[in-house]
């Protein structure tokens, strides 16, 4: 058997459904993009079985791109979550054959209330056909199903028309990058529209010393303080120069070498920091990037030292 083979036949009926599909977009859709927009109060999805499955995934899309959205099961909704639903809302009910006994059951409620109602499903003339408001057609030649039963192509075809929907009122909407990052604070997104280096930056306890320091002083400093550097600042206490461990490795192959010597010596004078607590964190790690350097020095604008950023902090929050 080539497995293979069955693999690219199920996606070509599959892609073909969704190429048919967007030509035969009508003004439905149009109407039914017009009716969320209109829509105060929430976007309800409702459907059952592999329907309901795809109705959540669209509700949980919706609800991510700036269109308030639930999911509601029908069976819920029978047995006391119609209540849910409030005057100003718009449902949006799923099913292909139109004739899903638990969905139909709630729909006459549905009307009574006066809501406007969408229904997604192959045939208008259907029990949800009927009931709806508008209709978006679900209409598949073909199920990839090897038996044509199983729904396979209408199920893709349902989730494309959904994104489609999500999309149109993303634009409709100008919902933007930024609007996006708001809704997921914890993701990659937000962490790199809104996670600023004040907010990972260690600021307590910093490993600083005067640049009269010995060496070997410094050297204790480095280990006191655990992040492999120190922070030496001129008689002002403005920052001055930057020493880590491996200028200290480096300096003991030096045939003059001695712990006794001033830590200036060894030092990287005026190393690489901001002015900026509020720069974002993925920028930050850019210019960590850049030069090359495992330590970032925040200052104020006087050049006296508020804290440090380092790229293993960036790194452990996911920044990037």
């Amino acid at each position: 058997m080539n497995y293979k083979e069955i693999a690219q036949e199920t996606l070509n009926i599959e892609a073909q459904t969704l190429l048919d599909a967007s030509k035969n977009i009508d003004d439905s859709f149009v109407l039914a993009i017009e009716t969320i927009l209109s829509c105060k109060g929430k976007l309800v999805v409702t459907g059952v079985g592999k329907s309901g499955l795809i109705g959540a995934k669209m509700a949980a899309t919706f609800a991510s791109t700036g269109t308030p959205s639930f999911f509601l099961h029908p069976t819920e909704a029978l047995h006391g979550d119609l209540g849910m639903i409030g005057k100003n809302d718009v449902i949006l009910a799923i099913s292909y054959s139109g004739e899903s006994e638990e969905l139909s059951s709630i729909l006459p409620h549905i009307k009574r209330f006066e809501t406007p109602l969408i229904g997604m499903t192959k045939s208008r003339t259907s029990t949800l056909g009927s009931y709806s408001d508008v209709v978006i057609d679900v209409v598949v030649k073909k199920e990839a199903c090897p038996l044509d039963i199983a729904p396979t192509s209408s199920t893709t075809l349902t989730l494309a028309l959904g994104d489609a929907l999500a999309v149109s009122l993303m634009k409709a909407r100008n919902f933007q990058k930024s609007d996006f990052a708001s809704f997921h604070p914890g993701g990659a997104l937000g962490k790199k529209l809104f996670i600023k280096v004040k907010d990972l930056m260690k600021s307590k306890n910093l490993p600083i010393i005067s640049k009269d320091t010995k060496v070997k002083d410094a050297i204790l400093k480095i280990s006191e303080g655990r992040l492999g550097t120190v922070l030496v600042t001129d008689e002002d206490e403005k920052l001055l120069a930057l020493v880590s461990d491996g200028d200290i490795r480096r300096a003991l192959m030096q045939e003059d070498f001695s712990i006794d010597d001033n830590v200036l010596k060894y030092a990287t004078i005026n190393p690489m920091s901001i002015d900026d607590e509020n720069m974002l964190a993925s920028e930050a790690l850019i210019l960590i990037e850049e030069k090359k350097i495992q330590l970032l020095v925040v200052t104020d604008k006087e050049k006296k030292i508020q804290g440090v950023l380092h790229i293993h902090t960036l790194i452990e929050k996911g920044i990037s």
